[in-house]
C-alpha cells in the first residue's frame, strides 16, 4: 500500500543546480527592467502636462509668426524716417 502513495524524487543534484541558477538569471534581468522602469517612470513624472506642451507650441508658433511678419515689413528705421517727414510736411 505504500507504494500507491510514495513520491519519487527524480532531480539530483545537478539538475537543482542549474534550475537554482536560470532562476538567478531571470532574477538579475527583471530587477534590470525594473530599474530601467523607474527611472522612465521619473522622467516622465518631470515632463510638463501635454495640456501645457500643447499650449507651448502654439506660442511657439505665434512667435515664428510675428518674426516672419517683422522681417516682412519694413525696418523700424525706414518708419521713423517716414514718420518724422509726414510731420515736417504737416507742420509745414
Amino acid at each position: 500500500m505504500t507504494s500507491s502513495c510514495s513520491f519519487r524524487i527524480t532531480r539530483t543534484a545537478e539538475d537543482l543546480a542549474q534550475t537554482i541558477n536560470a532562476l538567478s538569471h531571470r532574477l538579475v534581468k527583471l530587477e534590470q527592467r525594473q530599474e530601467v522602469l523607474e527611472l522612465e517612470f521619473k522622467k516622465t513624472q518631470n515632463r510638463p502636462p501635454k495640456e501645457e506642451l500643447e499650449i507651448l507650441d502654439g506660442v511657439d508658433n505665434l512667435l515664428r509668426e510675428c518674426k516672419d511678419l517683422l522681417e516682412i515689413s519694413p525696418s523700424s528705421e525706414e518708419c521713423v524716417v517716414d514718420l518724422s517727414e509726414e510731420k515736417h510736411t504737416l507742420a509745414a
